[in-house]
């Protein structure tokens, strides 16, 4: 059997742009002599519409689009991924599905069974659960099509498991002859290789070729990476598809020549092509053709200048410098020279003036306390975001913000101020990475300069200044935000890690502070590259008085 994945990358509620690339997928396969061919989950209507999945009227049309695309099929069979309306009383009204399509006619659907709710995922809010499993025939072959979920809960690969049944294995004890998997699988760090040995593993298991198809683009902060691929009999891959681009492709199943293609495999290089494609997704769909960020000097406003740069263009991307009193002069030459390296306009458009005048007014000038020390500070960074946002508003571009996790988990940011922006580039991107960020870019050539990626960190807006007086080196902070975050591990676990136990509940209580909480609520949309994100996959009140204290024995 001649088989053709379609990894496209799909735009929420764009049925028209969405059903035209599933059709221009479906030719390609028809020409290149292919018996069947597989798109992504809700492929059709875009996987991340969110609520838009509980108007009525969204529901009652949810089959309008594939009429085009039926028609399309002639000589080919096609699975591709929509909603459907449930026709029930009681119960969510769509379900999540798998549309089967053969010459023109729609053969059924195959309905999605596992429906995820953890992390970025809210399946149970907007899905019926599917309870019907069917194989399709397609010549000798028995076809069982299993969507995203309904693939991920294989007992023998999984130490944990969220779910009892495994929709896969009843299709494969049913008798299928191939596994269909359309996906909407989102990037996570090191998650591309897992999902290739999950597919490698349960091919080999059932003794059948399996058909993995999956969604790539930025929708909002989620990204979906692709690397789609089809295994043969022995989970030998047989067809890898490249990450972060579409891209559609066709194999013989029986082929069983490995295909050569590697993922790639180092952590820092695969998040750079992931913040490149959240960012350039981010503005094309959002119609924005230009972007601008504030250039600081520092290391974080360098590496979303550089990504910016590497996704929209150069000449596209503003860099504006905002010195201050206490701006050093080392800062603003680094931004020039930043500005030079990567071919990006830079203006300057100081706040001296603006900020004396405001500290005057409001008699900051002579501070009585540690509070309004604090307030005097983040006038500097508020009037930053002022031109910022009155500069996007007047020019039409996309405003970048350039906090990273580490800050924004502690707090450590300004709101109205730096937190402005209409995407927020590395809000979960460590501290440390972003300095492996800088270090990769530099490895054949030095692009960001040195001087910005070796200078002492520091925000610049009182003399003297630097992060580590305020937070603790990023060295020792980011692994204990790493385990906390993305392995949501204990403070016992954190602490039997090798870390300070004093310094764990001072930094897990500092990230779950209300007020912390109440700056992360009002954060642009986010590029996600790690589970339990900043953002939409992690949900903490604002209002609470939780803290975390050590244990005591009697």
């Amino acid at each position: 059997m001649r088989v053709t994945i379609g990894q496209i990358n799909t735009t929420n509620g764009d049925y028209e742009g969405n059903t035209e690339k599933i059709i221009r997928a479906i030719k390609q396969a028809r020409d290149e002599k292919s018996d069947l061919v597989v798109l992504p989950e809700v492929a059709v209507q875009g996987y991340t519409s969110l609520d838009w999945f509980l108007d009525r009227d969204v529901v009652q049309t949810a089959l309008v689009p594939l009429e085009k695309i039926i028609a399309a099929t002639e000589g080919i069979t096609a699975v591709i991924g929509t909603v459907r309306p449930s026709n029930l009383v009681l119960g969510r009204k769509l379900y999540n599905s798998a549309a089967v399509i053969r010459n023109r006619e729609l053969l059924g659907f195959a309905d999605k069974t596992l429906l995820p709710e953890y992390d970025v995922f809210d399946d149970p809010r907007y899905f019926e659960p599917g309870t019907e499993r069917r194989l399709f025939s397609l010549g000798d072959e028995k076809l069982g099509v299993a969507v995203c979920e309904d693939f991920w809960n294989d007992k023998t690969f999984w130490r944990e498991r969220l779910y009892t049944s495994d929709p896969t294995d009843e299709l494969v004890a049913m008798g299928a002859s191939v596994i269909v998997s359309p996906n909407a699988s989102p990037f996570n760090k090191s998650k591309m290789g897992q999902r290739c040995s999950m597919v490698s593993h349960r091919s080999r298991a059932a003794g059948i070729p399996i058909v993995y198809v999956n969604l790539v683009g930025g929708n909002d902060g989620i990204i979906f990476d692709g690397a789609s691929l089809v295994t043969d009999c022995r989970g030998e891959t047989i067809l890898q598809a490249p990450p972060f681009e579409e891209f559609v492709g066709t194999v013989d199943l029986e082929c069983g020549v490995r295909d050569e293609r590697c993922l790639p495999g180092d952590d820092i290089a695969t998040v750079q092509q992931a913040l490149v494609l959240g960012i350039r997704d981010y503005a094309r769909k959002n119609r924005f053709e230009r972007a601008l960020l504030g250039l600081s000097g520092g290391i974080d406003s360098a590496v979303v200048a550089t990504l910016a740069c590497e996704a929209i263009g150069s000449p596209n991307v503003l860099g504006v410098m905002m010195p201050s009193p206490f701006s050093s002069r080392g800062s603003i030459e680094d931004s020039i020279a930043l500005g030079k390296s990567l071919g990006m306009p830079v203006v300057e458009r100081p706040i001296t003036n603006a900020y004396e005048v405001l500290v005057k007014e409001l008699g900051l000038a002579q501070p009585s306390n540690a509070s309004e020390e604090l307030a005097r500070q983040n006038i500097q960074s508020r009037l930053r975001g002022n031109i910022l946002m009155s500069l996007s508003n007047a020019e039409g571009r996309l405003l970048l913000s350039t906090g990273n996790k580490s800050e924004l988990a502690l707090g450590y940011c300004t709101l109205y101020g730096d937190t402005n922006g209409g995407l927020a580039c590395i809000g979960d991107v460590l501290k440390t990475e972003v300095y492996a960020l800088a270090r990769h870019y530099n490895r054949q050539s030095e692009i960001i300069p040195w001087t910005i990626i070796n200078k002492r960190p520091s925000a610049e807006l009182a003399p003297g200044q630097f992060d580590d007086q305020s937070l603790p080196p990023y060295d020792v902070l980011d692994p204990i935000l790493q385990l906390y975050f993305e392995k949501k591990a204990t403070p016992e676990e954190i602490i039997a890690a090798g870390h300070d136990s004093a310094l764990v509940y001072d930094i897990l209580n500092r990230v779950e502070s209300p007020a912390n909480e109440f700056k992360r609520r009002q954060l642009p949309p986010t590029l996600i590259i790690s589970r339990n994100a900043i953002g939409v996959g992690r949900r903490r009140p604002v209002t609470h008085r939780f803290r975390r204290t050590p244990a005591t024995s009697e």
